[in-house]
């Protein structure tokens, strides 16, 4: 079946999948190879068959993390969207006889709140954890103040490039999911730090960067320490640092200054439309987790309503 993967990784570039999309199909796939392979030793297209995926099924939901805890159902139902891809190109090839992706079930997921969001003066703190007198603690600076200020994604921001950055109008063009473009604004103080970055660390670090790398291709904006791109690993490994020097309480991962810069935009009472045009979302009903975190109105209409406030 490797064969047959790396057909279908060529067939998801060819329809211009991002890098990322690429890694969260290749990360579901190896496991679920690694499976039939152990358990059935199965190893070729034409021996799948339905019990298989309902082993395959029971597997994500009996299996427990390094924690002992069950697996979450957006995790599985991620591994379940990816399997489901390659099995349907399978069939489209004709490489299996039936379409063997209907018996892979998506689990239901609960409305949980979102739980990894961190209020303004928590992101303060954590910023105040970074080291701006070193080039690397300036880099951080900046793509943290970026990711606050403007809510983009961690493959957006990977995939910005200076040409993407109007320093004087102060926005930047961000690539969403599906290749899609929009315009974020880029808050004065994240301004402020990504032009630091820009003219006095990148260079230094552009410097470093193999001549061979990519030519004719223009380099990321944000880079890592040897100049090439600055990885999703190494991003979230420096955060995470940052949060555990503030003693954070909250699991922070680059998408909590997302869902932070969500939540303040919403608790200040912006225009959800323009809330919803900041993040990229399709639509208003997107942002509903997010406005369940503020009840502001909530507290005010049950201190005027409720008979017992009055008692107070």
């Amino acid at each position: 079946m490797p064969d047959l993967e790396q057909e279908f990784f060529e067939s998801r570039r060819a329809r211009q999948a991002s890098p990322q999309t690429l890694d969260r199909l290749r990360f579901a796939l190896n496991p679920f190879r690694s499976f039939l392979a152990d358990r059935f030793e199965v190893c070729t297209a034409d021996r799948l068959r339905v019990e298989h995926m309902d082993a395959y099924q029971r597997h994500l939901t009996e299996r427990r993390t390094a924690k002992g805890l069950p697996l979450k159902a957006t995790t599985i139902n991620t591994r379940i969207k990816s399997v489901r891809t390659f099995l349907d190109f399978l069939h489209e090839r004709g490489f299996l006889a039936r379409r063997l992706s209907s018996c892979l079930v998506y689990v239901r997921e609960p409305k949980l709140l979102p739980t990894s969001v961190l209020n303004h003066a928590q992101v303060r703190r954590l910023l105040r954890q970074i080291d701006t007198t070193t080039a690397l603690g300036i880099r951080d600076r900046a793509a943290l103040e970026l990711f606050y200020s403007s809510g983009i994604r961690i493959g957006e921001l990977q995939r910005l490039t200076p040409n993407d950055i109007d320093l004087e109008r102060a926005v930047a063009k961000v690539y969403g999911k599906g290749r899609k473009e929009r315009y974020v604004p880029i808050g004065k103080t994240a301004l402020r730090w990504l032009t630091s970055y820009l003219f006095a660390v990148r260079p230094f670090l552009l410097a470093r960067r193999r001549a061979d790398e990519e030519p004719g291709k223009t380099p990321p904006l944000f880079l890592g320490s040897s100049g090439s791109l600055w990885t999703f690993c190494n991003i979230r490994v420096r955060i995470h640092k940052y949060a555990k020097r503030a003693r954070l309480d909250v699991v922070v991962t680059p998408h909590t200054f997302r869902r932070s810069c969500a939540t303040e935009m919403i608790k200040g009472n912006a225009n959800l439309y323009h809330v919803k045009e900041l993040l990229g979302h399709e639509t208003l009903e997107m942002l509903q987790h997010y406005a369940k975190l503020d009840i502001t109105d909530l507290q005010r209409t049950h201190a005027r309503c409720h008979p017992r406030e009055k008692d107070a």
